[in-house]
C-alpha cells in the first residue's frame, strides 16, 4: 500500500525489512535476489540491529553483565551487529545522492529495488557480547561463555546464517558500512550521553 501510493505522488520510498526472512541455511552471506523464507515472527520485524533507545541486544547484556558474573551466549548463530546510526546515516547518503541528481525521479527509478544494508563483517552473538563488554570497559567484567542454540531454546526459532553481502549497495551506490566492531566503538563512546552503564 505505502509504495502504492508513493508512486502515484511520484515519491521515493525506502523501507525497512530484515536478515530473518532468510532460513539461514545457506554456508554464505546472503545475496539480494536469495530466495526468503521466514522462519518466525523475527522475520516480520527486526535482528541484529541495535541501539541505545528500546530493547536490543546491545542494552539487554548492559543490564545483565553489570549484575552478573558470568553469562552464557549462543555461539552458533552469525550475523552482522548493525548500529541503527549505521542505517540512518547510510540511507542519508542515500537521499543525498538523489537530491544532488540532475532528475532526482530518474534517479530513483534506475535504482530501485532490495539492497542489503548492514555493518561490515559478522560474528556470533557470543562474539558480539565478548566484544560489548571489552568495548564497554566495565569495571567488573562478566565472564561469557559459548553455547549452542539448543542450549537456549526461543519461542521463536532464529536462523544459524543471517549474514548478508553489501556488495550490491557499495556498486550500485558506492557506499561502505563500517565494520561492526568499529560501529559498536562509537556507539559505546558517542552513543551514550554518559556511561552506556549508567544509562542501562
Amino acid at each position: 500500500m505505502l509504495a502504492e501510493e508513493a508512486k502515484k505522488l511520484g515519491a521515493a520510498l525506502i523501507h525497512y525489512s530484515t536478515d530473518y526472512v532468510f532460513d539461514g541455511t545457506k554456508n554464505a552471506p546472503y545475496v539480494e535476489d536469495d530466495p526468503t523464507d521466514p522462519q518466525n515472527v523475527y522475520g516480520r520485524s527486526t535482528s541484529w540491529v541495535y541501539g541505545t533507545r528500546g530493547k536490543n541486544f546491545l542494552l539487554t547484556m548492559l543490564r545483565l553483565g553489570a549484575d552478573r558474573p558470568e553469562l552464557k551466549v549462543v555461539a552458533d548463530q552469525f550475523g552482522a551487529p548493525t548500529w541503527c546510526n549505521t542505517i540512518a546515516a547510510l540511507s542519508a547518503h542515500l537521499c543525498a545522492q538523489s537530491f544532488a541528481a540532475e532528475d532526482g525521479a530518474k534517479w530513483w527509478d534506475e535504482r530501485s529495488g532490495i539492497y542489503h544494508l548492514c555493518a561490515g563483517d559478522s560474528t556470533s552473538w557470543h562474539g558480539f557480547a565478548s566484544t560489548i563488554f571489552e568495548l564497554a570497559d566495565l569495571p567488573n567484567r562478566p565472564n561469557t561463555l559459548p553455547i549452542p542454540a539448543t542450549d537456549y531454546p526461543t519461542p521463536a526459532r532464529r536462523p544459524a546464517n543471517s549474514r548478508m553481502s553489501n556488495d550490491k549497495l557499495a556498486r550500485v551506490f558506492g557506499l561502505a558500512a563500517p565494520h561492526w566492531k568499529d560501529a559498536l566503538r562509537l556507539c559505546l563512546t558517542d552513543g551514550f550521553p554518559s556511561s552506556p552503564v549508567n544509562r542501562c
